[in-house]
């Protein structure tokens, strides 16, 4: 018999630290909606995976006003917030959350078919997954919340040899680069690419994330910048 997801969160009954009471990870999803009756849907739709009802959501926001590229940072991204908090309790895991991520990028494509708006161009960024990682949620994020704010993206991919980012970065010139490790093995290629940058005499933001990526790591090297999952939307917009 094959175990669903929906039927795994109705089986494990968890506990969730912050608000201190057990419930069910739809339970405490719950908690975490916005409360604007436009943007909950699409929170919801997001946290269950559910593109098609990610997309009525927004269709119906729109209908009632809404700016779609707003849409992405104003409820897109307040859902994964919702699933990003749940899984670093502990409440949700990792299937959880590509659901989500797949859901969340369905969104953003949508919106950017709903509007003639042409974000005013922002510089070039190159983004990659550290060498020896395959896990690309958080890369594929951060690529199209910058693409649909106006810059112009050099994804890499995953699995990326420390060389071959040193040598895009080399010719593409970009303003930022970004990368992610989910893996604590494969962080370690990023103070790499910080000393090869180095001794080129390249200085650049690099900023980096995921799973394995903390403060602490990423300040011990010069050009490192640390972004949670929070701070793309910001730093998208800059």
């Amino acid at each position: 018999m094959d175990l669903k997801l929906e039927d795994v969160d109705g089986i494990l009954v968890r506990y969730n630290v912050a608000l201190e009471k057990e419930m069910t990870p739809d339970e405490a999803a719950e908690e975490l909606y916005p409360k604007d009756k436009l943007i909950y849907p699409i929170a919801k739709a997001i946290y269950e995976g559910e593109e098609d009802d990610v997309v009525d959501g927004l269709q119906a926001a729109i209908d009632a006003g809404k700016n779609p590229i707003a849409l992405i940072d104003d409820a897109l991204m307040v859902g994964m917030g919702v699933v990003t908090q749940l899984y670093d309790d502990g409440i949700i895991f990792l299937p959880n959350v590509m659901m989500s991520a797949d859901a969340m990028l369905a969104g953003i494509e949508y919106c950017k078919t709903k509007t003639t708006e042409v974000p005013e161009p922002k510089g070039k960024v190159v983004c990659h997954v550290a060498e020896g990682d395959v896990h690309d949620i958080g890369k594929n994020i951060v690529v199209a919340l910058l693409r649909a704010n106006g810059y112009d993206v050099v994804d890499l991919g995953r699995d990326v040899p420390v060389d071959e980012v040193i040598e895009c970065v080399t010719k593409e010139k970009p303003i930022l680069l970004t990368g992610t490790a989910l893996m604590t093995t494969t962080m370690y290629a990023f103070k790499e690419i910080n000393d090869k940058l180095l001794e080129k005499g390249i200085k650049l933001p690099f900023a980096c994330g995921g799973g394995a990526v903390n403060q602490d790591f990423v300040s011990q090297y010069d050009l490192g910048v640390y972004g949670e999952e929070a701070q793309v939307p910001q730093i998208s917009q800059h």
